[in-house]
């Protein structure tokens, strides 16, 4: 059964950085056989109904642009997986099956929240993708179960990766800082402790419980791609921090593995 993955996206750059950081995400794909299909929660696709992108069989994901002012370079970059229709199909049916609404979407491409991991994970664009939106509107609870709905894709060695970032506040990043503020590891360190000990109440309440919770979650959705990818992972509960650093005084650089 292959693992999920909680991937931090940083910064639309990140795809072109060369450090610790990247050099582990180019190196992941080594450690796993090769999926048949890769399903990713982007927190850059917002929806109110779980959103499932449906690219027609034989046919190519478009590569979106969202972000402005960065290397022109990475405006070149594309994406061009492939899509698979019956799987999202079959992710549909799984929300059925767990009465959790859902739709498909044939015109929707990748935006730079799953094709900037991608590309560092999978660079040859050759796995099948399809790509779910998320939905900060929903209780921590429903992110979770959203997750677990999803589990037995991982018994058809389909990745499960959620793409988002645990410190992201982009009202406090200094982008000319070395320093790591305290208040983002304080923050981090406690969501750490929560994940090895599989402490589903406190995480569900993190915004209440977590120190410096509204500093480093200001919006919640780029956390709930953390709450998808472990509930993916219930069967076993066991998570693993296989990187953490942080960029710009506090924007965090993190890798989950749930086995």
């Amino acid at each position: 059964m292959l693992p999920s993955y909680f991937i931090a996206h940083g910064a639309p750059s990140l795809v072109l950085e060369e450090h610790a950081y990247t050099k582990m995400l180019k190196q992941l794909a080594d450690q796993l056989p090769k999926p048949k299909a890769i399903v990713i929660f982007s927190a850059h696709w917002e929806e109110s109904i779980p959103s499932i992108s449906a690219v027609r069989e034989n046919d190519q994901h478009s590569t979106i642009y969202d972000f402005g002012g960065f290397q022109e370079e990475l405006y070149k970059i594309t994406y061009p997986a492939p899509g698979n229709r019956s799987l999202s199909e079959h992710i549909q049916s799984l929300f059925s099956k767990q009465a959790i609404a859902s739709r498909l979407d044939e015109e929707r491409g990748l935006d730079h929240g799953a094709w900037a991991v991608l590309k560092l994970v999978y660079p040859d664009a050759d796995i099948p993708v399809v790509a779910l939106s998320v939905n900060r509107h929903l209780t921590n609870e429903q992110q979770y179960h959203i997750g677990k709905a999803l589990s037995e894709l991982r018994e058809q060695d389909v990745l499960v990766i959620g793409s988002g970032g645990t410190v992201h506040n982009l009202g406090r990043v200094n982008w000319r800082s070395d320093r790591v503020d305290e208040w983002a590891e304080a923050f981090d360190q406690w969501i750490e402790q929560k994940l090895e000990t599989w402490d589903i109440d406190a995480l569900m309440n993190y915004r209440e419980l977590a120190p410096h919770a509204n500093e480093a979650v200001p919006t919640s959705e780029h956390f709930i791609p953390l709450l998808i990818a472990m509930g993916s992972g219930d069967a076993n509960r066991s998570a693993k921090l296989l990187h953490r650093s942080y960029q710009y005084g506090n924007l965090s650089l993190s890798c989950w593995q749930f086995d």
